[in-house]
């Protein structure tokens, strides 16, 4: 395995939607080129059942993901910090790039709700991955 040639952390709330969906489609389309982090503020206990569903229909398994709390070690270890939703309680680091990502929240949605921010990560997440990609080649 090659070194990645960048890392990315994602967080929101409850890490159970949102930053599960957008590490799975980094994962699933950059492979080991890019280093995956998912966490949350306030993690909840699983990950949004309709979520796994939704992700499911794009033949990635996210069934066995747990929802981690955020440490400040994981966001020192990452290039790219983006926040979906978690407002003021991300620790902002120096030298860090920081995206926002305004999306709605998946929580208590079912499927037909959660399909049309699955589909508007999965653009936000090839948009990064090209951005990435064009950096490295920099």
């Amino acid at each position: 395995m090659t070194n990645p040639i960048s890392s990315v952390m994602f967080v929101c709330v409850h890490n159970a939607g949102r930053s599960q969906m957008a590490a799975a489609y980094l994962s699933h389309f950059a492979g080991d080129r890019i280093e995956v982090r998912s966490s949350g503020t306030a993690p909840a206990d699983t990950v949004n059942p309709a979520v796994v569903e939704a992700m499911l229909e794009e033949g990635i398994d996210i069934s066995g993901n747990t929802p981690k709390v955020l440490t400040d070690e994981a966001v020192l270890a990452s290039d790219y910090v983006i926040t979906m939703g978690c407002g003021d309680k991300c620790p902002f680091y120096p030298g860090k790039i920081y995206l926002d990502w305004v999306l709605q929240d998946p929580a208590g949605q079912g499927v037909e709700a959660v399909r049309p921010i699955r589909d508007e990560i999965k653009g936000l997440i090839q948009n990064l991955i090209s951005e990435i990609d064009a950096k490295a080649k920099a």
